[in-house]
């Protein structure tokens, strides 16, 4: 910062995630502060309010709608103390629930640990730890689940020098091209629909008792990755990109059958930055236009622009007689609140953070609101 103003994200070096990493979007953030159009007041049925005036319209209009179930509407919640606060919150209305919505959804991810392991999480991957990595169209590299993170521990066994003279191989099977793509070692290229039949061919190449139709180069590339990934058991991961979870279940089993857990997948620190499921925000919406819902609360979801079925969730908001948005912009969720309450930016803000289970960060801020 300077004179008490934020102009660039460094990252923590003391982080033994990030090493001091951070990402494009992270790098961007500090932009938000200062966007001219950030809400500066409440707002009640499209007019500024004051905050004294709007807690009492909100106190009021909790008390009378809250016969009805209350839902309280976010992105993935990090924030152990804002957990505790919702379950306090929600604990005073019998029938309330809380709906965790990302618009890049890895509810099928979630879904398939739940039925491969019964754990409804996403683990911690460890690249570093991998001599062989196979990934199925997630581009690890610059957008899949943790970047900045895979990203350094990716390049710490693809330097090679005269104490570690190998470096380990990178096998990608994707339908576009991609950043992780561009630096695999071989690369091959599939229709969008064939990854779970590649998955289902690899899975059969490491004795997994299933076949599939893929056949061409696709296919020679699925023979190779299998004799490395077999003769590195225990240091091999494979990962895959698609939000099925019928193909996770096959990645799983995959892992499984080349001993990633415990060394490239960890399951002691899995990660908490991506908890949306699905079908949560599908039956929110079934609920909303059922009129099922008296009061809903948003935080940090924008599910009527990145909903793949925003016009009908759109509808449902409508119905519903008591919503409020908490938000930075009159972003297109907000537009159909009644009430809206401008929120701060993460460099206004005290806070906290466990992104991965065990680790545990503290917000500070850095300037007034």
């Amino acid at each position: 910062q300077r004179e008490g103003r934020p102009i660039k994200i460094e990252g923590n070096d003391l982080s033994s995630l990030t090493n001091g990493g951070t990402s494009a979007q992270c790098q961007s953030s500090v932009l938000d502060l200062y966007d001219t159009t950030r809400l500066r007041y409440p707002q009640a049925n499209g007019k500024e309010a004051t905050f004294e005036a709007i807690d009492k319209m909100i106190a009021a209009g909790m008390a009378t709608n809250a016969v009805k179930p209350v839902v309280l509407l976010t992105s993935s919640v990090t924030s152990p103390t804002t957990k505790q606060i919702i379950s306090e919150f929600l604990a005073k209305y019998p029938g309330s629930r809380h709906v965790q919505y990302d618009a890049v959804s890895y509810s099928g991810m979630i879904l398939a640990n739940q039925a491969s392991y019964g754990k409804k999480a996403i683990p911690a991957y460890h690249f570093e730890n991998a001599k062989v990595i196979v990934s199925f169209g997630a581009d690890f590299l610059t957008t899949w689940l943790s970047p900045v993170v895979f990203a350094n521990q990716y390049s710490q066994n693809r330097r090679i020098d005269e104490d570690k003279p190998a470096m380990s191989k990178h096998y990608q099977f994707e339908s576009h091209y991609s950043i992780t793509g561009a630096n695999a070692d071989e690369r091959y290229l599939h229709k969008p629909s064939e990854t779970g039949a590649v998955a289902l061919a690899l899975l059969g190449a490491l004795g997994g008792g299933t076949s599939s139709n893929i056949s061409g180069q696709v296919a020679e590339g699925i023979k190779k990755a299998a004799a490395e990934l077999s003769a590195n058991k225990g240091a091999a991961l494979v990962v895959c990109g698609s939000n099925d979870p019928n193909i996770q279940i096959i990645v799983n089993a995959i892992n499984e059958a080349i001993g990633a857990g415990g060394k490239t997948i960890d399951w002691g620190t899995p990660v908490n930055y991506r908890q949306g499921i699905d079908a949560d925000i599908v039956a929110l919406t079934d609920d909303l236009n059922a009129g099922n819902v008296g009061a809903l609360l948003v935080y940090g979801a924008n599910p009527a622009y990145s909903f793949f079925n925003a016009d009908k969730f759109i509808a449902g908001v409508k119905k519903c007689p008591f919503t409020v948005s908490y938000s930075e912009k009159m972003d297109e969720t907000t537009e159909l609140c009644k009430y809206v309450i401008p929120s701060h930016h993460w460099l206004e803000c005290w806070g906290d953070a466990e992104l991965q289970t065990g680790y545990f960060s503290v917000l500070q801020p850095i300037i007034h609101p």
